[in-house]
């Protein structure tokens, strides 16, 4: 009888233990939630997970496998509680051990736009490819697999006509990586681009040492990509490795303006001039082109449109020019470097649809004298050493050293539809 009373209590001291950690677990979910919902983070910005509740356990297997911590389970079911921040990488759906999670497109409220494609990643322009993100697949694995396939399918429907290229490869992330190997590997005339300077795609523009989440998948040349998680830097280097030892040739700094039908083959202008192809690949990222200033000087090389890592401007004035998360998070890591002058300006009179603990780091490096805020303020112009810029209609120089604008980017949706590419709108479906 003695032992019964043992066992009896043993489970109800399991059982306090339980529902004070899950409370304590639901009451933080509830309150990010309700955060994100103030700032008006509400909307995830391209794929994301969808639960059926009624298949949902409630275990929270999803909220542990998600590193963006994006998930949370609220009322005992999941919940996408800080959705901005979530990048659709699937560690959730994979997860969840009833398949109660499925990865879409869109809200209700907000459409996303979605170009046509064929099984074989033709679009509805003959001759016109799409791979990865472009397509609506972010997921690496998936993204450098699509690149593969949609060679394997290009190469099948080669015309004979006379061209520069066989193909042109737009965008040199793991999809556009994957295609060029295959286009040596299949001995054709390639030329890929990238309007950056980095590759990597999206990866290159995670925070340090972020992972970034994949599975074991196919390259040609090279074989078997045994990555099961794996940080950012550690696939950055792994591609710049393969891009070395295989002499994949890319053509940074050069971004694609139009494509035009010509003679049964595609002439590709970019800002560097133009060329022949007989087919295309876009492989290139949703982000789109980075949004600029448009003022005299941007074109100097101090002006980035990101920022990588906040050590290398360590006692530079830099300025950051922007009024959303990732202006804020970019000036509140460049204080924390020892001796960088920092300023924000931001065109509107107040920072909304931010997050709040963002807001809060922010005003505590400002009261801490770490960075100055200028806001209802705009560039005006960028010398070598000054920046001009008018707040409240009052120009005003500032010495700079380095600029980073985080003024969103322009989707290519415009570009494409004029070359002929149609879209569906998805609310909320995959």
């Amino acid at each position: 009888m003695n032992y019964l009373y043992v066992y009896l209590i043993a489970i109800l001291l399991i059982m306090t233990l339980y529902l004070r950690r899950y409370y304590r677990r639901h009451a933080t979910d509830v309150a990010e939630l309700q955060e994100a919902v103030q700032a008006g983070l509400v909307e995830p910005p391209s794929l994301h997970p969808v639960v059926d509740p009624s298949v949902c356990m409630g275990g929270g297997s999803c909220a542990k496998s998600c590193p963006e911590e994006a998930i949370g389970v609220i009322n005992g079911k999941m919940t996408l509680k800080n959705a901005a921040a979530c990048i659709g990488h699937g560690a959730c759906m994979a997860a969840c051990p009833t398949e109660a999670i499925k990865l879409v497109f869109g809200t209700e409220k907000r459409g996303i736009d979605i170009p046509n494609i064929t099984p074989d990643f033709e679009t509805n322009v003959p001759g016109i490819f799409i791979a990865g993100e472009l397509g609506g697949m972010g997921l690496i694995r998936k993204a450098a697999q699509q690149g593969r396939e949609a060679m394997a399918a290009i190469r099948k429907k080669l015309g004979n006509g006379p061209a520069d290229y066989d193909v042109a490869i737009v965008g040199c992330g793991p999809a556009g990586l994957s295609a060029g190997l295959s286009a040596i590997h299949h001995k054709l005339r390639y030329k890929l681009i990238e309007q950056e300077d980095s590759l990597g795609g999206a990866v290159y523009h995670y925070p340090r040492q972020k992972i970034a989440m994949t599975a074991p998948f196919d390259l040609d040349l090279v074989g078997k990509v045994k990555f099961s998680e794996v940080q950012k830097e550690k696939l950055i280097d792994f591609w710049m490795d393969i891009v070395k030892k295989t002499g994949l040739k890319i053509s940074f700094r050069e971004q694609m303006e139009a494509i035009e039908k010509e003679n049964g083959r595609f002439l590709v202008k970019t800002n560097r001039g133009s060329y022949t192809a007989r087919t295309v690949l876009l492989a290139m990222g949703r982000r789109g082109t980075p949004r600029k200033l448009e003022v005299p000087g941007e074109e100097s090389p101090k002006v980035t449109y990101r920022l990588i890592d906040p050590a290398q401007y360590k006692g530079q004035a830099v300025l950051v020019v922007g009024g959303g998360d990732s202006a804020l998070e970019a000036a509140i890591a460049l204080s924390q470097e020892e001796g960088t002058d920092v300023t924000l300006s931001y065109r509107s009179e107040a920072f909304s649809r931010v997050k709040q603990k963002n807001r809060m780091l922010l005003e505590q490096q400002q009261k801490a004298g770490r960075l100055r805020v200028l806001l209802k303020s705009n560039v005006r112009s960028i010398d070598d050493k000054l920046v001009v810029i008018d707040t409240d209609g009052i120009p005003q120089r500032y010495r700079n050293d380095a600029i980073i604008v985080c003024a969103g980017g322009l989707l290519p949706t415009p570009l494409l539809q004029k070359i002929g590419i149609q879209f569906d709108t998805k609310f909320g479906t995959a």
